[in-house]
């Protein structure tokens, strides 16, 4: 089993690997360029997928109450959605919990944003 198919059996809760592995579809089918792989990892903190251009532009952690996404350069974001989140100085963050909440137009707008900055 691939490290991110074991990341998703044994870090992400059950019922929010749907959104997880509806986000996973999206890049293989519209940003097949985008390489997964997995980030960080000591022995208090475990590693998590991210996803590269040119640089990590998308990092995804589980929570108990969701999956989040976090967007290297969010903060330079057009955000017409709304939904970004966070108070630091250069990523945001997108929060779902519901399956039913994953959207992939909506993850598409924030993705096509993050290459044309990695771009730059």
């Amino acid at each position: 089993m691939n490290i991110i198919n074991q990341f998703i059996k044994d870090k992400i809760k059950e019922e929010h690997q749907p959104i997880f592995l509806k986000f996973r579809s999206l890049i293989k089918a519209k940003f097949p360029t985008l390489k997964e792989e997995m980030r960080g990892g000591t022995e208090k903190y475990y590693g998590v997928p991210v996803y590269r251009h040119n640089r990590i532009i998308i990092s995804v952690s589980p929570t108990l109450k969701g999956i989040t996404f976090s967007f290297t350069d969010g903060k330079q974001f057009e955000d017409k959605y709304k939904l970004l989140e966070g108070v630091g100085k250069k990523s945001l963050n997108l929060r779902l919990s519901d399956p039913k909440d994953y959207k992939d137009n909506i993850l598409e707008y924030y993705i096509l944003q993050a290459i044309e900055l990695d771009n730059k």
